[in-house]
């Protein structure tokens, strides 16, 4: 990817890829079609969201927080727009992650997080540079108006799904696949897949309000280590997804194995999310056309071994 002057979101982003799974499809029971965004510019969805940020705004330095897909894709953005940003990352994060960011060129400041919360030093970071935007992964209308693009390409597909899973974590994908198929006009159910784990997701659901988890939950899916859901995420997540559903670690490595050995795809623990809830509601899903939204393919090599193990 070239640098350029700010073009249209739809210039920069590759179109999704999908993928029909015949073999997958039969192992769970499901008429199932994959759409991945681990051929996405970085890997993952989170460059729709990134790039939406960096071009709309003035400020040329961005601070943010991530466990690595948004801050890589961050970093990714102010490349192509001649823009710097400092990305604050657990030092638990996959190294893979980290160093992708700082190949885009972006800074990377590791925090413990059992010493010091992202928020917290993205306050100290922000007040050291008060020029700054601070630009949230998934909490941000801008965000949500970039995923909105996936949810709008997904709509605009020649396939009459019964539902669309998604993964959740902050709850920025699926908030903007929401909003994406509104804008197309299109009705689907969309279901959240989340780890059981930091189903923070799945309590505010029930409860109709944002419940936080304690801590960040030390889940496989990285993407998913948030402390609750989105406050601009929120109204759109509880009027407009149909359930969000707990997915198990064990679950999660098997739908990583899956993935990979039934449709030749390599997919982060996150991404995989979707299809681990499936695996788990066999009896639900039975006999629908669904499509799983593969988030990501950003894994650290050795981990990946691990889980195909």
């Amino acid at each position: 990817m070239s640098p350029n002057s700010s073009k249209p979101l739809r210039e920069v982003i590759r179109p999704t890829t999908v993928i029909d799974a015949p073999r997958l499809s039969s192992r769970l029971g499901v008429d199932l079609t994959i759409v991945t965004e681990t051929f996405q510019h970085t890997g993952s969805f989170k460059l729709r969201a990134a790039y939406n940020v960096a071009s709309h705004i003035p400020q040329e330095l961005i601070i943010t927080a991530s466990s690595g897909n948004f801050g890589q894709a961050m970093a990714c953005a102010c490349q192509l727009l001649a823009k710097s940003c400092i990305i604050v990352m657990p030092d638990t994060s996959a190294r893979v992650k980290i160093e992708a960011v700082r190949e885009y060129g972006g800074a990377v400041d590791l925090i413990d997080i059992r010493a010091q919360s992202r928020k917290a030093r993205v306050g100290e970071l922000s007040r050291q540079h008060p020029e700054a935007y601070v630009a949230g992964a998934f909490d941000d209308p801008l965000v949500i108006e970039g995923n909105a693009s996936l949810g709008e390409e997904i709509a605009h597909l020649d396939c009459d799904f019964d539902v669309v899973v998604a993964p959740i974590g902050g709850g920025g994908l699926t908030s903007g696949l929401i909003t994406g198929f509104r804008c197309a006009g299109k009705s689907v159910p969309v279901i959240a897949a989340e780890p059981l784990i930091g189903n923070d997701a799945a309590r505010s659901f029930r409860a109709g309000h944002i419940i936080a988890n304690e801590r960040e939950p030390q889940t496989l899916a990285d993407g998913a280590r948030t402390l609750s859901v989105g406050e601009h995420n929120w109204p759109i997540l509880k009027d407009g997804l149909t359930d969000i559903i707990a997915v198990t670690e064990q679950q999660i490595r098997e739908a990583v194995r899956l993935l990979f050995s039934f449709a030749n795809l390599k997919s982060e623990p996150t991404g995989a999310l979707a299809v681990g809830a499936v695996l788990g509601n066999a009896e639900r899903f039975h006999g629908q056309k669904a499509c799983c939204v593969i988030s990501g393919g950003n894994v650290d090599s050795d981990l990946f071994r691990e889980l195909l193990g």
